[in-house]
Formats: structure tokens, sequence, C-alpha cells
């Protein structure tokens, strides 16, 4: 137990504090996932998603390889599995330079969603707490008995 001297009286007094579980904050780790698919779209040409797990029973579309689907033409996808196996199946490219390629044609889209979406989350947070996020929470308590926060 902590304890806090008195300033009046010089004598030490014992005060404890409640301590609780840090709540798990569902407005970060939505932010995170965004980031985290935007940076695997702009650098690997793959949504997160599927760049964990193509080639796995997790995903239906086994060796996914080819250019992106994210509408950039010269953005060439790369999954994890590729990475791992150190080649480009079907392509007479390195991975690092299929990296650095795909980084040149997508700096500025990759720049303004690593910067702007924690931005965009954290006004709207702001904006949105009394009105929403609030009741919000105590709904998720009371109803549901999750010990979590937006």
């Amino acid at each position: 137990m902590a304890q806090r001297k008195n300033r009046k009286s010089g004598r030490f007094t014992k005060s404890t504090r409640r301590r609780s579980r840090p709540k798990t904050n569902l407005t970060n780790i939505g932010v995170s996932l965004l980031v985290a698919n935007a940076v695997s779209n702009n650098i690997m040409g793959i949504g997160a998603w599927d760049f964990l797990t193509a080639g796995t029973s997790l995903n239906k579309s086994t060796g996914i390889s080819g250019w992106s689907q994210s509408g950039d033409p010269h953005s060439k996808m790369i999954t994890l599995q590729e990475i791992m196996q150190g080649s480009q199946s079907g392509s007479g490219h390195t991975i690092n330079s299929i990296v650095m390629d795909n980084v040149k044609a997508n700096w500025l889209p990759l720049t303004v969603a690593v910067v702007g979406i924690p931005i965009v989350a954290k006004v709207a947070t702001k904006l949105l707490r009394k009105s929403t996020i609030l009741p919000a929470n105590r709904m998720l308590k009371n109803t549901l008995g999750l010990d979590v926060k937006i």
C-alpha cells in the first residue's frame, strides 16, 4: 500500500488506489487494421488478409500471383508465401524490386492513409464521444458483459 505524507501534521496516511484492468479499445484495433490493410495494399499490392493467408487453408485462392487488384496498373502482388519461398512465382523480378516499384508507384496514397486514418479516427472519436460512444460503452458493459470500450 502506498503511504502519503500529510502536509499539515507531518504524519503518513495510508491510501489505496483502485486498480482496474485496462479495457480493450475497439477504435484503436480498427484503426490499426485499416492502416495495416492500406500499407499491405500499397506495398504488397494485395489486402492484408490475402497477403497473410494466400496459399493456406484459410484462403480459397491458392497461389495468388500477378498484377494488383487495387486498380493501379503498376503494382505487382506479393504474398507472404512467396516471400517465405524467396522468389516471385512466374516472374523474372526479385521481391525487393517489386516492393520498391510498388512503393514508388503508391507513395502518395500510402502516406495519406498512414497519416490520415488515425487523424480522422481521433477527430471522429472526439466529435461522437458524448452522443454515441459513451452510451455504446455502457451498453456493451451492461448487456453483453464485455470489458471493452469504443
